[in-house]
């Protein structure tokens, strides 16, 4: 990836520099990747991104035209240090995929101060977008209760964030995408048909319909509702047959609209002519329309923007660090609505006869209390990073698929109310010892 070194904030550099000075940007230290709050007041978050991160990690060099470009404010010392920079340390963190709670320890970092926290920005980038898209899509795949969402938001979010976005949506239970970019870098299926621009560029309807076909065969999706709905489906019936794979709707009151459609659909004897619904779709409207004869969502910029993925609000801090002594020391922000806890730390998330009760973080490396929580659950971080080196299970397609597995299992752990859409606390408490 081109300039991944430059993806920080100059702050960082900075730091590094005046520590250099100082005798102590080389101090063993633990930084750590938590949320304060669940983004919306919803009631679980889903870990998205972990394996771009990885990536990027892998790929976090400064060459000559990175160097150039901070030469002209950044000590000899600094630019000599960033030219050989390579990450020697060891990062753990929630599987992608995973469910966080306020406090989760979703990532935690041990190396030096100086190569651990030059990483703040590209990892909460990476993470505090792919999990706020995750956070969105996990909400709008529970609300089509198994019937098939699709990601149809490229055209609403910046090139890369649109191949971010589908990777997340993937992974929190979205059926496929229609950015090719990332079918081909994630292995996600995709999908597409036409536009209403096709259909304007034939002199009638039917051509259009009729070109489509020949070129998608008869099992395609037609768009009909460029002109009239209801003579758009005549039509694409005339053209196509009883066969008709399925139609599309994208405007209207779409509960009235699926619903008609569905009764002129069977009336032409196309029964098993599927429905799918887009233009503007969250999962409120999702859920809105449980009770209509839809068979498909698409979702675009609900998904992809702030408006239905709010900030995810993890944060970057410092938490433990080797004192002059040796000894290792917890340290922690005191501000108020921002205080963070010291120490490094373990999680593991309790279970009552296979169900999600608490999470568990403990602040500790007794052997013996470790085992004893884990008895009582399953331990949450995996190794990501040692000495180094990249785990290469959570990279490329494999990692995706990886991910994907590991949320539908995390979310069959939660208790029913999980899922309701309205806000409200998080469904699992956090317990610190």
């Amino acid at each position: 990836m081109t300039d991944t070194a430059l993806m920080t904030d100059r702050y960082e550099l900075t730091m590094i520099d005046a520590a250099m000075r100082s005798g102590t940007a080389f101090r063993p230290s633990v930084f750590e990747v938590f949320a304060r709050r669940l983004p919306g007041a919803r009631r679980y978050g889903v870990v998205a991104g972990t394996g771009r991160f990885l990536q990027r990690l892998a790929e976090f060099r400064f060459g000559d035209a990175e160097l150039a470009s901070i030469r002209p404010w950044a000590s000899a010392d600094l630019v000599d240090w960033l030219a050989e920079y390579r990450f020697s340390g060891d990062i753990r963190g929630y599987a992608e995929g995973e469910l966080y709670f306020p406090g989760s320890p979703v990532l935690v970092v041990e190396g030096s101060f100086a190569e651990a926290v030059v990483l703040e920005t590209l990892a909460l980038s990476v993470l505090n977008y792919d999990s706020a898209v995750a956070n969105a899509a996990t909400r709008m795949t529970r609300a089509a209760k198994g019937r098939p969402v699709a990601e149809m938001g490229s055209r609403r979010a910046n090139e890369e964030a649109a191949i971010a976005a589908a990777r997340a949506a993937y992974i929190a239970g979205f059926s496929a995408t229609s950015n090719l970019a990332a079918g081909s870098r994630w292995g996600i299926p995709t999908m597409g048909t036409a536009a209403h621009s096709f259909t304007l560029l034939h002199d009638s309807e039917a051509e259009a319909f009729q070109a489509q076909i020949d070129a998608l065969g008869v099992g395609t999706t037609l768009l009909v509702d460029t002109y009239d709905i209801e003579q758009g489906i005549r039509t694409a019936v005339e053209v196509a047959g009883t066969g008709l794979g399925g139609i599309r709707l994208d405007s209207g009151d779409l509960v009235e609209v699926a619903a008609d459609a569905r009764r002129l659909l069977d009336s032409l004897g196309a029964t098993g002519t599927r429905i799918t619904v887009t233009s503007d779709l969250d999962e409120h409207a999702i859920a809105g329309l449980q009770a209509s004869p839809v068979d498909a969502y698409g979702v675009g910029t609900s998904l992809v923007t702030g408006s239905g993925a709010p900030a995810a609000g993890m944060v970057y801090k410092l938490v433990a660090r080797r004192g002059d002594d040796g000894a290792w020391v917890g340290v922690a922000k005191h501000s108020e609505d921002k205080a963070s806890k010291p120490g490094e730390k373990v999680a593991v998330r309790t279970l009552q006869g296979g169900v999600a009760v608490e999470e568990t973080v403990l602040v500790t490396d007794d052997e013996a209390v470790l085992a004893e929580a884990a008895r009582a659950g399953r331990a949450l971080q995996v190794p990501l990073v040692a000495g180094g080196e990249v785990d290469e299970r959570w990279l490329g397609a494999e990692g995706v698929a990886t991910a994907r597995e590991r949320h539908d299992a995390s979310v069959a752990e939660l208790p029913g109310d999980a899922h309701r859409l309205a806000r409200g606390e998080p469904v699992l408490p956090t317990r610190f010892r």
